[in-house]
């Protein structure tokens, strides 16, 4: 008996242990996950464009879709490599990091390319493939992970390096898990709210018992349409800025400082023209618009690498595979 009490009290402590390891773990998460609030901000404006021009019953599906994705993205994929990278090759994460970095240029630039030149609309896209919706939804769900891989990563590295340093690889990888089950639970669920939210204003205004109510569902409806075309191009913008500014930390973390230092300057010159309570918010915005610059133009410079070189070398590949 006096052995099996023992046993009861190993146990007991055992419990006490992983209680207070998995509480330690949340409250980590909660904290570092703010850290990326930046990076979620980017892939919340990012998501609502794919499901643009689709039917009303397909839009949540699809939300759902891209969520489990970005779920597969950080906890099967970029967590193990995150534990990896950091215990093992943290020299490694700067140069995967800037070449996320590139990828997110290329796209945004490549959007504002096809905008700005001539060529079939997304209306015209889906007119043009209503007859194969399943195939074109299919195709927009695989982007919508793709970009979201680039943008988890980026999100993943954050709060890694905001975690505390020193403590076991388990209570890393816990919090680093708890983190973006998280951050993917917010994103998404923002982004199922922003898309339905013309359904709802519809309801409203037909349902509403009060004018005030069917006034302000009116309001929503014609006011979704807009705010949907802001979406995309804040996602857009997004990428850019985003993509900008991890090449411009990369290089600074490589050793190469002429360029941070040069936007920080400028930043910080330009901000002393505001009054000192806007200093800070004045440097932020010369500097994201400076990293959206550099990024915008080492996008429009990827696209016939990526048109002529890449694309040609990954058929290839493709062929003989």
């Amino acid at each position: 008996m006096s052995g099996l009490i023992a046993l009861l009290d190993d146990v007991a402590a055992i419990v006490k242990i992983a209680s207070a390891t998995i509480d330690d773990a949340v409250g980590q998460a909660v904290k570092a996950s703010s850290k990326a609030a930046g990076a979620v901000i980017d892939d919340a404006a990012v998501s609502p464009k794919y499901v643009h021009g689709f039917s009303a019953d397909r839009e949540v599906p699809i939300v759902w879709k891209i969520a489990k994705g970005s779920i597969f993205n950080k906890i099967v994929i970029l967590l193990p490599v995150a534990l990896l990278l950091s215990n093992f090759a943290p020299w490694a994460i700067a140069p995967l990091l800037m070449l996320g970095g590139a990828y997110l240029c290329f796209e945004g630039a490549e959007k504002i390319w096809h905008a700005i030149t001539p060529g079939p609309s997304h209306s015209d896209e889906l007119a043009a493939k209503k007859g194969d919706a399943a195939h074109l939804e299919e195709q927009k769900v695989k982007g919508a992970i793709k970009t979201d891989f680039i943008l988890s990563a980026e999100i993943m590295t954050i709060v890694l390096s905001a975690l505390p340093q020193g403590q076991s690889v388990w209570v890393e990888g816990l919090a680093l898990a708890i983190a973006g089950l998280l951050i993917t639970v917010v994103v998404y669920g923002a982004v199922a709210l922003i898309v339905k939210a013309d359904d709802a204003g519809l309801a409203m205004a037909q349902h509403g018992r009060l004018s005030l109510t069917r006034r302000l569902g009116r309001g929503i409806v014609r006011g979704m349409p807009g705010f949907m075309k802001l979406l995309i191009v804040v996602g857009t913008a997004a990428m850019i800025w985003v993509g900008g500014s991890i090449l411009i930390h990369g290089l600074h973390t490589l050793g190469v400082h002429l360029p941070y230092e040069t936007i920080h300057n400028i930043a910080v010159a330009l901000a002393g023209l505001v009054p000192a309570s806007l200093h800070a918010t004045a440097e932020w915005i010369v500097t994201a618009t400076l990293d959206g610059i550099i990024g915008l133009a080492v996008g429009l410079l990827l696209i016939p690498v990526a048109t002529y070189v890449l694309s040609p070398v990954a058929a290839l590949f493709s062929r003989a595979a």
